[in-house]
């Protein structure tokens, strides 16, 4: 049987509880943090050659040069054409659906011209390149290099750059048709810290980046934490999470699986039902036991259920609502008959799924929004990835005279205010009369 716990909102001590669940830190460990430090300063400092010592070591992959690095365009489509037709055909579409999605994120430059001719603006540019890193330890992630190279290309980005590490020289062909597909412009068989490392500061194969973006082990999220400065990064990503509220009225064995499905990303993953039902979360913890044995990674699940997981009974829905905003989810299914009246309630979430059939892997894999979404509760400050990270704004401000007379004034007597003379007088300079 499960020991996942099972909770009261009004019992005594339950936000205390509730706080000890959510607690999260994803770069916590000193030890990871020495090793990181270490590998990121010796590619840093000895480019190829300190790849290839790695990837030795790491990947148990032998290497006579940083060029055998690098799979070869030809490869990504051989990868494309021997993948089966069925599979071809639902990353194609995966892909369509994402890249249609994205294209409505696109954020053009503007300006407007005040009545004395002063042009005020915002030019929007892309990045110059990117650095995507694909997980390839426990699974492969084919739908990783989709929501992460698409938004990208969509924002115009001229250089994508792929890192994926092939364990014993491994390489999955639906990761690589995946990046035939997104048109990415390079991939290498890299992975861990010292493929962000190559990323951030560039080898002699390996090209450096502006940002780095994708998912990744603790060694990967230390590592992007390190470079952050040299390079942008999207987010330091924490385990998967899902939180599933339901009125009691949805079938308990999709609950079930639904909270299995994030569960069995990695032990860590945490998955939450909550529900003003007691007897309903009674008939899902049941489904739960039930169904459990038929998982392949059941060990997995029940380890993430047992350790992190949990069933929470409210009063209401209003309660419900302020238990989702405490937690902020990475993933919100509100699985109830209208879940469209609780979004103005909604401040905090990830990616919210609605309804009874809207399943959270749907979204992971094909329904067009981004996966790539705030963890570990940063949903209250973040966003999903999408085009807007991979562009950037640059102000415009050009001044006709009758405006550098008025607004001249103003920044020299502000300039003044606060002791900065060389300030006001090129302020003062421009002005005529």
């Amino acid at each position: 049987m499960l020991n996942i716990r099972r909770l009261s909102a009004n019992a005594e001590g339950f936000r205390e509880e509730l706080d000890r669940l959510l607690a999260w830190e994803t770069v916590s460990n000193g030890s990871v943090n020495d090793i990181v430090t270490e590998v990121v300063n010796n590619v840093r400092a000895n480019g190829d050659a300190a790849l290839l010592e790695y990837t030795a070591k790491f990947d148990r992959l032998t290497l006579s040069s940083g060029a055998e690095l690098e799979i070869s365009k030809e490869r990504l489509h051989e990868a494309l054409k021997r993948i089966p037709a069925d599979q071809r055909d639902a990353l194609q579409l995966s892909a369509d659906r994402v890249r249609a999605y994205h294209e409505k994120q696109i954020q053009n430059s503007w300006s407007y011209e005040e009545a004395d001719g002063t042009m005020l603006g915002q030019q929007v540019t892309p990045l110059d390149s990117v650095g995507l890193y694909v997980p390839g330890g426990k699974a492969a992630y084919p739908s990783s290099v989709i929501m992460n190279a698409i938004p990208a290309k969509v924002a115009g980005v001229e250089k994508l750059i792929m890192v994926v590490p092939t364990p014993d020289g491994e390489v999955n062909d639906m990761v690589l048709a995946a990046a035939a597909i997104c048109e990415v412009d390079a991939v290498f068989t890299l992975g861990g810290a010292q493929a962000v490392a190559a990323l951030a500061y560039g080898t002699e194969t390996v090209p450096a980046v502006d940002k780095i973006v994708g998912p990744g082990n603790i060694f990967v999220a230390t590592a992007k934490r390190m470079v952050y400065g040299t390079v942008g990064i999207d987010m330091i990503a924490g385990p998967s999470e899902i939180l599933v509220y339901c009125d009691g009225q949805t079938n308990p064995d999709w609950i079930a699986v639904d909270l299995f499905s994030q569960a069995e990303h990695d032990e860590d993953a945490q998955s939450i039902l909550v529900t003003q039902d007691a007897e309903f979360a009674e008939k899902v913890y049941e489904s739960m036991n039930r169904l459990l044995p038929t998982m392949p990674r059941h060990e997995i699940i029940r380890k993430a259920l047992d350790d992190r997981g949990a069933i929470i009974v409210v009063d209401n829905e209003d309660q419900a609502i302020d238990m989702i905003n405490v937690i902020a989810p990475e993933h919100l299914e509100l699985s109830v008959d209208d879940p469209k009246a609780l979004l103005p309630k909604i401040r905090h979430a990830g990616a919210i799924f609605m309804g009874r059939y809207t399943a959270e892997a749907i979204g992971d894999y094909c329904a067009g929004p981004n996966h790539v979404l705030p963890t570990s509760r940063t949903a209250r400050f973040s966003s999903p990835l999408g085009v807007y990270d991979f562009q950037k704004r640059s102000s415009l401000i050009m001044c006709s005279p009758e405006g550098s007379n008025t607004l001249g004034r103003v920044a020299g007597i502000l300039a003044d205010g606060e002791g900065l003379q060389a300030h006001a007088m090129s302020a003062r300079y421009r002005v005529t009369d």
